[in-house]
């Protein structure tokens, strides 16, 4: 997928069920979607996963947050790895050279490491405060992310507090996308807000 949608919708457990949460963020036209579950078995994640593939439509992308074999075995278009995962080169092997891969940073020193990896995209965050990782990064800021943005050359995705109401600032200092979890699955109308999304952003 080239270039990536600017906004990039996670449909994170913790929130509610990934495959109701997925089908109203499709239904609003989120086009790149990553499932993430960090409690389940990896039998439930599959199904989770098959199950939204299953629903996506042919012009979007379901990511699978930490675990290549379950995007494999779904016919996902690709994972999302964190610091702690699976190195980027296994990952790799395992997907093949199609499928999407994502690399999540926090600092200068792990954005140009990644940079190296083959990933097709490097994540940094949390830009601001965020509440959905209990033991969260130093928060980077707007300059933090400007400076990583400066000096790798894979497209970056923003993460970590980002609302519409900051989000010029985020693609000013350089990003290409931004990862959403709260603001839109803390929503009383998901759709609602994946649609004001959409529309301030672009895809």
């Amino acid at each position: 997928m080239n270039p990536l949608p600017r906004l990039y919708a996670i449909a994170d457990a913790s929130f509610s069920n990934p495959v109701d949460a997925a089908r109203v963020l499709f239904d609003a036209g989120v086009r790149l979607l990553q499932v993430r579950n960090k409690t389940s078995n990896a039998r439930q994640l599959l199904d989770q996963v098959e199950r939204i593939v299953q629903l996506a439509p042919s012009d979007a992308a379901v990511v699978v947050n930490d675990r290549p074999d379950i995007a494999r075995l779904a016919q996902a278009a690709g994972v999302h790895l964190g610091q702690t995962d699976m190195p980027a080169g296994a990952a790799r092997l395992v997907l093949g050279q199609g499928p999407l891969l994502g690399l999540s940073t926090h600092n200068l020193e792990q954005a140009l490491e990644a940079d190296k990896l083959p990933v097709d995209y490097i994540a940094v965050g949390p830009v601001f405060s965020t509440s959905t990782k209990l033991n969260p990064d130093p928060v980077l800021g707007v300059k933090g992310l400007a400076e990583i943005c400066g000096v790798v050359h894979k497209p970056v995705v923003a993460i970590g507090g980002i609302r519409l109401e900051n989000v010029e600032e985020v693609f000013q200092a350089g990003a290409k996308s931004i990862a959403v979890i709260r603001d839109l699955l803390s929503s009383t109308d998901i759709k609602g807000r994946a649609l004001e999304w959409i529309r301030a952003v672009g895809q």
